[in-house]
């Protein structure tokens, strides 16, 4: 039975679309258990966009995937919540659920994965089905969706084509995957997740391996289309550039864990984490000498068998407290106005 964590009359403008609590997501494998996500925390609100950066292998996908229950094995979620505040089937009531108590296979999951929440993922090329065309899977899609008839559907998966900026529309219904280009592949994938109009999207690396104008082009495209629907969005990236530009509010991953968060602005403007200082200072800008060689991170993200004790940054980090870094992990306390970090540089942590 379906779990009801809370109901109301209205939702207040408070209220997160998406409560994400001590997540943690573990990988059982031969040689041990890796720590994918391990206790991730972060809130989503509605009509407003999340971005979550940092290093590849620091658990942004997974964490994404987490939220849908399509974490590949041995991959499984162990333990946190995912409270997800939606309509009422009269729509009269907001109803908040933690979507860890469905099960994965569940009509009410399989409504809310693709229908509520929709998802853009990191390499579109593997993500559609090379033996169906593009136009039979977003039509399956819109149906799973909807009470829409063949017909129907068809007429709105050419619509959504023509709608992300894709020339021909009713000409590539009938071209499969692996005959497209990536930008074409990419805007194919924003029409399918956004052809059920979710009340959030989860954009996992949308622009990677893109050039740069189709890079531009894909970031237009989706605020534009964020505006235009209202939706909330999960950006995860590693481009701080990209960041900058379609973030509201920004979380700093590192192995797992949350790390750092705040408002856009104030993160570029006065990031506290060490991690974060880092990471910015390893990008360009406009008052950068020609051929000045950029800082660099020290060291490599541990492997999540191999997690340092205390603070798992420690190893890298320029501000490391012998005695105290290395014997105790620190804990996202208040650093500012909407601001938190988790280091020992700060009082609270």
């Amino acid at each position: 039975m379906t779990q009801i964590l809370q109901a109301a009359s209205s939702a207040t403008t408070t209220t997160p679309l998406l409560s994400v609590r001590d997540l943690q997501t573990h990988f059982f494998t031969r040689e041990g258990v890796v720590l994918a996500v391990d206790g991730a925390t972060f809130d989503v609100q509605p009509g407003r966009t999340l971005g979550i950066v940092g290093e590849s292998g620091c658990g942004k996908s997974v964490a994404a995937k987490s939220i849908l229950q399509i974490v590949d094995r041995p991959g499984r979620v162990v333990g946190g919540e995912i409270l997800y505040t939606y309509p009422s089937e009269t729509g009269s009531q907001m109803r908040t659920i933690d979507l860890l108590t469905l099960d994965n296979y569940s009509a009410e999951m399989r409504s809310i994965r693709g229908g509520e929440i929709s998802m853009i993922f990191q390499e579109p090329m593997s993500a559609f089905s090379p033996v169906h065309t593009v136009g039979n899977q977003l039509i399956e899609a819109i149906r799973l969706h909807s009470d829409m008839n063949e017909s129907t559907a068809a007429q709105t998966a050419m619509d959504w084509l023509r709608h992300v900026g894709i020339p021909n529309p009713k000409e590539r219904m009938e071209t499969f995957p692996y005959r497209m280009s990536g930008g074409q592949c990419q805007r194919a994938m924003i029409a399918m997740a956004l052809s059920t109009k979710p009340r959030m999207l989860i954009a996992d690396e949308p622009t990677t391996a893109l050039d740069v104008t189709t890079q531009a082009q894909i970031l237009n495209l989706l605020q534009d289309l964020q505006a235009e629907q209202g939706m909330a969005m999960i950006f995860i990236t590693h481009d701080l550039g990209v960041i900058a530009e379609v973030a509201d509010e920004v979380a700093v991953m590192y192995l797992g864990r949350i790390v750092e968060k705040a408002p856009v602005k104030e993160l570029f403007n006065n990031p506290k984490h060490p991690y974060t200082q880092a990471l910015l200072t390893s990008i360009p800008s406009i008052d950068t000498a020609p051929r000045e060689r950029l800082p660099s991170i020290s060291g490599s993200i541990p492997h999540p068998q191999n997690r340092p004790a205390g603070c798992p940054f420690h190893p890298r980090c320029p501000a490391f407290m012998p005695g105290v870094c290395d014997q105790k992990e620190p804990q996202l306390a208040v650093v500012g106005a909407n601001h938190t970090a988790s280091c020992f540089l700060y009082p609270g942590c």
